[in-house]
């Protein structure tokens, strides 16, 4: 990824494939060797941190960067082994609300077959409140 962000290189970002503002995003990975446990199996807190992602992008697509979309709940049902290799993480929203909004998406890899999907309860905060508190908390 072209910013450098620390981040995106762990979790292996090569680039955002599309946003939408009608909250939809498309992300793609490279799954990296050094990301799997036994087996070359790409380890699941990888995969559930890929569709998270997506889901908080296509949220920032939704709601503007006035938003930091913070993850309350996540539920990822994993139906196919992951391996190293390039993957797709989309999502979309599935209901909008004023605070609170529920996203879905899924893993693919370059066949299209899904690897993953999942589906998160999302606080739309505001990124002044967020800054601040973690202003507060770090002593910064």
């Amino acid at each position: 990824m072209a910013d450098g962000h620390s981040l995106h290189e762990t979790m292996g970002l090569v680039r955002i494939v599309s946003t939408d503002p009608e909250g939809r995003a498309s992300l793609e990975y490279e799954a990296k060797r050094e990301q799997c446990h036994s087996g070359g199996v790409v380890q699941g807190g990888f995969i559930s941190g890929w569709i998270d992602a997506a889901m908080a992008h296509a949220a920032m697509a939704k709601n503007g960067q006035g938003i930091v979309p913070m993850t309350l709940e996540l539920k990822v049902s994993f139906f196919a082994p992951t391996r190293p290799g390039s993957v797709i993480a989309e999502a979309w929203v599935e209901r909008h609300g004023k605070r609170t909004s529920f996203y879905e998406g899924h893993l693919k890899d370059a066949s299209g077959t899904i690897l993953a999907k999942a589906t998160s309860t999302i606080l739309l905060a505001d990124i002044s409140r967020v800054v601040e508190a973690s202003k507060k908390a770090t002593g910064g």
